[in-house]
Parts: C-alpha cells; sequence; structure tokens
C-alpha cells in the first residue's frame, strides 16, 4: 500500500532501526552517572549530539534533544521571548508557521504580549521586504518555517535572516520539513527540528540555540540538557535520531532529484487528468517531495477515504477533515481553494510505477465523489435571471460552492448570483472558484438572515 503522507510522519529508516536496537543494549544506563555504563551511554549521547550538530550547523554546545519537535519550538520561542523581555513584547511570524508556532504566540499573547502575522503570496511565501517592516521596536523574536508543511513552499529565509540581524532580533527558523533535505540557509538564531519528519523515531525533536542569544529556559530548571529540556534522555531515540539524519543527508541529493522527477509529473498531469483542479505552492522553490493540489466540488473527507479504500494514503488541508470545521490556516492565508484538497508527500524509495497508478486512480476517485455530490453540469434555464439567491445555510463544503456552479449560467451575463452559507471554507472557496472559472467575486454583504452573503457576478 503506497503511502504518501511522509510530510506527518516518514517511515523509520532502515539506519534508524539499526541505530535505534543497538543502542537499546548500550545506551540504557544514565549518562549522568560516572560508572562504566554511564560513560558508555554519554558516548553514545555525545556522539548522537556531534553528529545532529554538524547536520545543523552548529556547534554541539548549542544543541539540545527534545521530547518532540513541537516541544522545541515552544521552549525555543519561551525561552528567546523571556531572554528578550526588557527588549519588548512583540513577536512576528508568518501566516503560514506550524501549528506549534502559532500555539505558541497564542500563550505569549495570553501573557500579555503582542503577535504580529506576516501575510503570504499565493505561493505561500513571505515577501522579505514586507516582514522586514514588521521588525520595529520591541521586537524580541521573529519565526519562519523553513518550508511549508502543508504545500511544499520554501521560504527567503536567507533574506529575512539578513533582515533580522540588521534589525538586531533573533530569528527563529522551524527546520521540521526541510532538515532531511540540506542545511538550513545561514543567519539563524534559533533553528528546531523533529526526528520523525526524516525518518528517524517519533519523540525526539532538537534545538539548536546560538551562542550570545539571549535565552532564559522557562519552567522549572533541570541539570539535562543545558536546562533547556528537562527529565531523563531517550538515549536510544536520540541515538536513531542523529543517525538516520546523518543517512538521510547523504542519500538527499540524488533521491531528491528523483523524487522531484516524481513530483513534477503529478504537478503536470493532474490538471491534465482532473478538471477544475488547482495545485498550490510555488512550483520551483519548494521542497523536492511534496505537493499540494485541491479538486472544485469534492468533498475532501470523501475523497481521502476513496484514495484510501485504492490502497493510497494521502492527508489533507480541508475543512472537511478538520476537526474545527475550518480550512488549513495555510490555505486560507494563501487564499487558495481549500475543498478537495490533497497533500501528496513521497517518502524515500517511493516507486515510479507507485506513481503511475495513483495518477491512473484519481480520475476515477474525484469524478465518483462529483458524481455522489451532484456536482454534474446543469443546463441554464432559457430565461436569464438578473439575479439569483443560492440558500446553503447548513450545508457543509463543497456543496455551497457545488449550488454556485449549478446556477450561474441562469444568470444573463452582468447578473448576480448570492450564496448564503455558515461554512467558515466558503469565505475562501468561493473567491477561489470564481479565480478559476473567470467569475467575478464581488464581496461579502449581510443577510436578513444573519449569515454570510456572497455575491458572485458573471462575467463569462
Amino acid at each position: 500500500m503506497p503511502y504518501f503522507d511522509a510530510a506527518s510522519a516518514a517511515p523509520l529508516h532502515p539506519v534508524a532501526r539499526q541505530a535505534l536496537l543497538a543502542a537499546l543494549d548500550e545506551g540504557w544506563a544514565d549518562p549522568a552517572r560516572l560508572y562504566r555504563e554511564g560513560r558508555r551511554a554519554r558516548l553514545l549521547l555525545d556522539a548522537a549530539r556531534e553528529a545532529a550538530a554538524e547536520a545543523v550547523g552548529c556547534r554541539p554546545d548549542e544543541l539540545v534533544f527534545t521530547p518532540s519537535g513541537t516541544r522545541a519550538v515552544h521552549s525555543g520561542v519561551s525561552g528567546a521571548l523571556a531572554g528578550r523581555r526588557r527588549i519588548g513584547g512583540r513577536l512576528v511570524v508568518s501566516a503560514v508557521e506550524h501549528s506549534s508556532v502559532l500555539h505558541a504566540g497564542e500563550a505569549h499573547a495570553a501573557a500579555g504580549g503582542t503577535v504580529t502575522e506576516v501575510p503570504v503570496g499565493r505561493t505561500g511565501a513571505v515577501d522579505p521586504e514586507v516582514f522586514a517592516a514588521e521588525l520595529g521596536e520591541g521586537v524580541a523574536l521573529a519565526c519562519l518555517q523553513s518550508a511549508n508543511h502543508e504545500v511544499g513552499t520554501e521560504q527567503p529565509v536567507a533574506e529575512v535572516a539578513e533582515a533580522c540581524r540588521a534589525a538586531g532580533v533573533p530569528l527563529l527558523v522551524d527546520a521540521a520539513q526541510s532538515l532531511g533535505w540540506g542545511p538550513v540557509p545561514e543567519g539563524w538564531s534559533l533553528l528546531a527540528a523533529s526526528a520523525h519528519k526524516w525518518g528517524g523515531p517519533a519523540g525526539v525533536g532538537l534545538l539548536a540555540v546560538r551562542k550570545g542569544v539571549r535565552f532564559a529556559p522557562q519552567g522549572p530548571s533541570d541539570e539535562r540538557e543545558s536546562g533547556r529540556a528537562p527529565g531523563f534522555e531517550n538515549l536510544p531515540a536520540i541515538v536513531a535520531a542523529a543517525a538516520s539524519l546523518r543517512a538521510v543527508r547523504a542519500e538527499a541529493a540524488a533521491e531528491g532529484a528523483r523524487l522531484r522527477g516524481l513530483v513534477d509529473r503529478i504537478r503536470a498531469r493532474v490538471p491534465e487528468l482532473v478538471p477544475d483542479v488547482e495545485v498550490v505552492g510555488d512550483p520551483v522553490r519548494r521542497l523536492p517531495h511534496l505537493v499540494t493540489f485541491s479538486c472544485l466540488y469534492v468533498d475532501g473527507e470523501t475523497l481521502l477515504s476513496e484514495l484510501d479504500r485504492e490502497g493510497f494514503s494521502v492527508s489533507s488541508g480541508s475543512s472537511c477533515t478538520s476537526s474545527t470545521l475550518t480550512p488549513s490556516h495555510v490555505l486560507r492565508a494563501m487564499g487558495v481553494l481549500s475543498e478537495g484538497n490533497v497533500r501528496v508527500s513521497l517518502p524515500s524509495g517511493t516507486a515510479e510505477a507507485d506513481v503511475d497508478r495513483f495518477l491512473a486512480v484519481l480520475p476515477g476517485v474525484v469524478a465518483s465523489v462529483r458524481e455522489r455530490l451532484g456536482a454534474a453540469p446543469v443546463a441554464a434555464e432559457p430565461v436569464l435571471a438578473e439575479e439569483l439567491v443560492v440558500d446553503a445555510l447548513g450545508k457543509r463544503c463543497p456543496i455551497p460552492v457545488i449550488e454556485l456552479a449549478k446556477v450561474i449560467g441562469s444568470v444573463r451575463v452582468g447578473g448576480t448570483v448570492t450564496v448564503l452559507s455558515d461554512d467558515a471554507a466558503a469565505r475562501l472557496d468561493i473567491p477561489a472558484w470564481c479565480g478559476m472559472r473567470g467569475q467575478e467575486y464581488v464581496g461579502e454583504v449581510p443577510s436578513p438572515q444573519g449569515a454570510p452573503a456572497y455575491v458572485v457576478r458573471r462575467t463569462t
């Protein structure tokens, strides 16, 4: 069964498995103790730290291991903000950061700080000049991911790091998605990552803090990991994480080029095979193994379930697959279609034949889901109206957009269709539909029912 969700968790690398089993026998003792078992464990820990630091591009004494990538982010954000409390209470982040960064920002705001989200363009990247403009007085920390976890777009880390240096603001880079593919550009002050993203075991993160960065670890102090990650180290998992990071980096150039070719095929073929599809993310500055596309008139949850039936494991940022019933904050910030969203992230070793079979299966799956939802085109009424109202209240995505598509041909060119919808996804998907179908999105207006009303003018 092809597993196409490496961006969530990559399969355990063979080197990680070997190192984990060996460390279970050799690295079970307390590395803080001076007897021989402790010394042996300490040697393993020091070797793992040196290997990870080499891959990150920092000194070993600048890097600590944490219980997860999320803990690394939270510790990095809180420690840097506390260390620069006298500078100010402003935190600057991009609008498409991982939820761990946004949650850390929410905690900072709840404690009295302020958080500024820098917008992104339709490819998902920030404008370095716009980011730099937010680095004014009182900014204690800036955060920018190296590459986006949902659409694969690489961020201009080097340019933003230079702007941060000029402004005297430390930059924390969440490198969880990219670290296995290569080093992060120079200029960062703090860096966080997670082992299960590159084929290491789950439950290991890393946090690097450059010497000279003001940093005050929060919470009860601890003698382990420089006081930045309390608790007994999971040494076997740490050893496996460092070994697998070294292994995947050695393979990255060749395997990255091979997977980029497979992803290029998906990016090109999906719009040819499936009508009304939007491929999102930067087509060039992107991770080599990840592609995201959205399908009009498709329920994302059903689409993923049907692909699972066909043997493909993929993920989605659609609100239809979310417990919050709201679209992905990444897709929302980009202003792209969220319904029928599919993220394909290929693990190392993915066979070309599996990609070919995915492309062969996808058109029929999308067509069957659309047919089930009643998304077949409807002939226009012989008498064209000046305006129509579509009541889609209480209906989840993609029904409001399907109903809009059915009636747009029943109004004259220049006429309008008003869609009533209380689904949060409609605020994103209706404008995106207009852009894809060449119609004019007039805007959102209040309705007598109190629900949002979205006005579309027919132009073609």
